[in-house]
């Protein structure tokens, strides 16, 4: 006799409880994006979700639509609006030193 396995569609956003669980999901993302602003827009599509995309739209001064687009990780939201989405999630961006592996020359 088989047994047949039930699998659900897995949602990150069910799992983002803490602030905490959001700043550590979306610095990951960060680190993984390479450059993808898309993939950004999505995570903190993500984030938004657990944390009620009303209450995100509301607080980033956007419509709900207009959120649902600009963080569906199909389009490259502008710069502005990741800024006010970050803002509303009460998150902030942080920036690092990095080495970079090409020589750049000063000129005096």
């Amino acid at each position: 006799m088989a047994t047949t396995t039930t699998t659900t569609r897995y949602d990150v956003a069910e799992h983002l409880r803490t602030p905490e669980e959001m700043a550590a999901y979306l610095e990951a993302c960060l680190e993984e994006a390479n450059g993808d602003a898309a993939f950004i827009a999505k995570a903190l599509g993500d984030i938004a979700r657990a944390k009620g995309m009303t209450q995100v739209a509301r607080d980033a001064g956007l419509s709900r639509e207009s959120l649902y687009k600009a963080l569906s990780g199909e389009r490259n939201p502008g710069f502005d609006t990741i800024l006010k989405v970050i803002g509303a999630l009460g998150l902030k961006l942080h920036a690092e030193a990095v080495q970079i592996n090409n020589s750049i020359s000063r000129v005096s």
